[in-house]
């Protein structure tokens, strides 16, 4: 198990150091100069010149990755070249808002989609079983934009149960805090829910029909035993769909964010690269490896306990 660990940190730690070194140098050649981003066209060369200067990037691109890379390793990510404020401060705001919206939808997709695929499995072809291949055509249809829009109209101002823009920290208020994230997790929660629903009932259903879960009926296993011995069999897929999830949650904040006009890393994105602010968008870029990082590590570790091959690999 140990080894198992190992294996899997040191693959993280890879990952992150290589997304984040393609992100270093792709944005230098997307971006190139972000003197006229940032100081606007009317800046004269002069004034271009002393903010190069200013902000480092008249040294060569080796010299200033070494310096952000070697940096950051220690969780220092810079000064904006926008607002010469620190990139850990902007992220300290900004993450924790995407953070609870991601996190709340995902605990909703794993809790309400496992409850339906158990259902599902359990009753193949019966009325939730047809529900739920409906609403997976429907809700993948539909533009993400507009489910929020709809969910603002109805929860919000028809029935004025949450409020439609905004964004309440739990230092402030718990209760106002769960009710400012509830209609943004929603809205990126339904997509997630379909699909862990219809992999866990495709996987029951797959796994219902073995040879040896006849075997453990014939035995006279209780049918909560035996249901509880196929969901363990069936759940790998499901978690790691609900782990993909996560980090497409992640991306899809960025519209939510704008419908709800939540302060989190999507409207920071937006404007860090309109303006070419690169020490914002490589500390947005790392904070997010990481989350991905350690999601997937936490899923192996779930796959290992629930399937001990998975160790082997």
């Amino acid at each position: 198990m140990l080894s198992f660990i190992a294996k899997r940190l040191l693959s993280g730690i890879l990952l992150l150091v290589v997304v984040c070194s393609g992100t270093f140098f792709l944005a230098f050649v997307a971006i190139g100069d972000p003197t006229p981003g940032l100081l606007g066209n009317s800046a004269t060369a002069a004034q271009q010149a002393a903010l190069r200067a200013k902000i480092g990037y008249d040294r060569p691109v080796l010299t200033q990755f070494w310096d952000w890379i070697s940096h950051a390793a220690t969780g220092d990510f810079g000064t904006s070249w926008r607002s010469f404020q620190p990139v850990g401060d902007q992220l300290a705001l900004r993450v924790p808002v995407t953070l609870s919206v991601v996190v709340f939808a995902t605990v909703l997709a794993a809790v309400i989609g496992v409850a339906v695929g158990i259902a599902c499995g359990l009753r193949p072809g019966g009325l939730l079983d047809r529900g739920l291949k409906l609403a997976s055509v429907v809700l993948f249809a539909l533009p993400g934009f507009w489910v929020s829009l709809v969910l603002v109209t109805w929860f919000a101002i028809e029935l004025r149960w949450f409020p439609a823009v905004g964004y309440v920290s739990p230092e402030v208020s718990v209760g106002e805090w769960l009710s400012s994230i509830t209609l943004p997790s929603v809205s990126l929660a339904l997509g997630a829910i379909v699909m862990v629903g219809e992999q866990l009932r495709n996987g029951f259903l797959q796994v219902n029909n073995q040879d040896f879960v006849r075997t453990l009926r014939a035995r006279g296993l209780s049918k909560r035993r035996v249901t509880t011995h196929v969901l363990r069999n069936a759940s790998p897929s499901a978690l790691t769909v609900l782990a993909l999830m996560f980090v497409g949650l992640l991306g899809g904040a960025i519209v939510v964010e704008i419908v709800f006009n939540l302060p989190g890393i999507g409207s920071l994105t937006q404007s860090a690269s309109q303006i070419g602010d690169i020490p914002v968008l490589l500390g947005l870029t790392a904070v997010t490896v990481v989350f991905v990082v350690l999601v997937n590590f936490l899923l192996d570790l779930v796959l290992g306990w629930v399937n001990p091959k998975v160790r082997e690999r």
